[in-house]
């Protein structure tokens, strides 16, 4: 079967929404539902798109940050993130402080990679600020579509569960917080997995480092084809704000 994977590029525009509903998916994962007339014409074509926050800052320029839009609600014109909290960054302590009836602006995507559900099978590699992207994407998959997600969290109290149409099984890996740019645990479990049989994509998103071990031992070990695999650096450890594109 012919797979497609196409690139979709959107109106780059900042919008102001106001925050309406805060939660917990975990103790470690904090809910925000954002609502706004300017989510008129918001359009979000893949599960790994990246919007931008404007974090306020007492002076200067704002701090900017990407977040995955767990969720939008055309006609309630709402968008929810999910927020890992996982380090004492801007955004991560703006999640923390937030408010009901707090604004914040948000801009992009500025594009979606939009892959065909085609495929016989899915792989979904990733840690816990991954876990938005993965949760939509299994979400999203049809009924057709048989799923593996391995997860690497700090604990059982971490573990989400999703809501799909999709033939899902959820490996959780249990690693401590201060071992996430620590590749082994996830490769672990990706050594005990019996690849499926047929075409598969495979996606992964971490801390850059692991992200590419993991890529390395998918493409590599298991000689996956590169065209039908995305790897991401989610974050990199020690360094603010960074997004790690890898490339083959």
């Amino acid at each position: 079967m012919q797979h497609s994977i196409t690139r979709q590029r959107h109106e780059p525009k900042r919008r102001k929404l106001t925050i309406v509903q805060k939660s917990n998916l975990t103790p470690g994962m904090i809910r925000l539902v954002l609502e706004g007339n300017d989510l008129a014409d918001f359009a979000s074509a893949a599960p790994d798109d990246h919007v931008k926050l404007f974090i306020p800052r007492t002076s200067g320029e704002p701090d900017k940050r990407d977040y995955t839009p767990r969720h939008f609600d055309a006609a309630k014109r709402t968008l929810t993130l999910d927020f890992a909290v996982h380090d004492a960054g801007p955004a991560t302590r703006w999640a923390i402080d937030a408010r009901t009836g707090d604004t914040i602006e948000v801009g992009g995507p500025r594009g979606s990679l939009i892959v065909s559900p085609t495929f016989d099978w899915w792989l979904l590699i990733g840690d816990e600020t991954a876990l938005p992207a993965i949760g939509r994407r299994i979400e999203e998959l049809p009924e057709t579509a048989c799923v593996i997600s391995v997860v690497a969290v700090a604990n059982a109290g971490e573990q989400q569960s999703f809501t799909t149409k999709a033939q899902h099984t959820a490996i959780w890996v249990h690693r401590p917080l201060d071992k996430a740019d620590d590749a082994a645990p996830l490769l672990a479990a990706l050594q005990k997995l019996e690849w499926a049989a047929g075409d598969g994509y495979v996606w992964i998103a971490a801390e850059a480092h692991v992200a590419r071990t993991l890529r390395d031992y998918v493409g590599g070990i298991r000689q996956h084809p590169m065209h039908h695999l995305k790897a991401a650096g989610y974050w990199l450890k020690g360094t603010a704000d960074a997004h790690v594109k890898i490339e083959d």
